[in-house]
């Protein structure tokens, strides 16, 4: 955005009724700052929310079908390719993990997910994953390959129940991230 234009959040005040209290739509997420957070708000409702913003532009409108948003792949990550991407790494570490790890394996592991908690990029999600961690029936199970695919098959379930999805056969767990599907849809 050129320096001279508004900013979302001057525009979103201009908008207010009350100068003092920016209105977003009801699925954006706001970060630490206060600020409208990009990574913890899916496109969906970032896009409604400038759309409906009204923020003037000195550069002449340019008119994309909603197919071509939708297939761009060089925009920031949205919650939901976030979350997607995120699952895929996760999941696919556990399907490369050893069967049977060391104890220093073990222990990179169990720092490795706390610090995945720590530094991930929706605030939000990050806070949850953290509080669930915290949770002594939660604590990361990295004694084995099986153990630990099944934990982290509980982990994404866990998610997945708090966002209204359906929940993953988790005896299934190495078919889906390891082994490929048994008739050989994979191969």
């Amino acid at each position: 955005m050129a320096a001279s234009e508004p900013s979302l959040l001057e525009a979103q005040k201009a908008d207010s009724r009350d100068e003092h209290t920016p209105r977003f739509s009801k699925g954006v997420e706001l970060g630490p700052d206060g600020k409208p957070c990009r990574t913890c708000t899916s496109s969906s409702e970032w896009k409604a929310m400038f759309k409906s913003a009204k923020i003037p532009s000195k550069t002449p409108a340019v008119t994309t079908s909603p197919l071509a948003i939708a297939d761009r792949t060089d925009c920031p990550p949205d919650i939901e390719q976030l979350g997607r991407a995120s699952w895929t790494l996760l999941h696919s570490i556990t399907a490369a993990y050893p069967s049977n790890p060391s104890p220093a394996k073990q222990t990179e592991t169990r720092d490795f997910l706390s610090l995945f908690s720590k530094l991930y990029p929706c605030h939000t999600c990050a806070s949850d994953f953290q509080t669930w961690l915290k949770e002594g029936r939660n604590a990361p199970r990295v004694s084995s390959r099986e153990e630990f695919g099944r934990w982290m098959c509980e982990a994404h379930n866990a998610v997945n129940v708090k966002l209204g999805k359906e929940k993953f056969d988790c005896d299934r767990w190495e078919e889906r991230w390891r082994t490929g599907w048994k008739d050989g849809g994979c191969d």
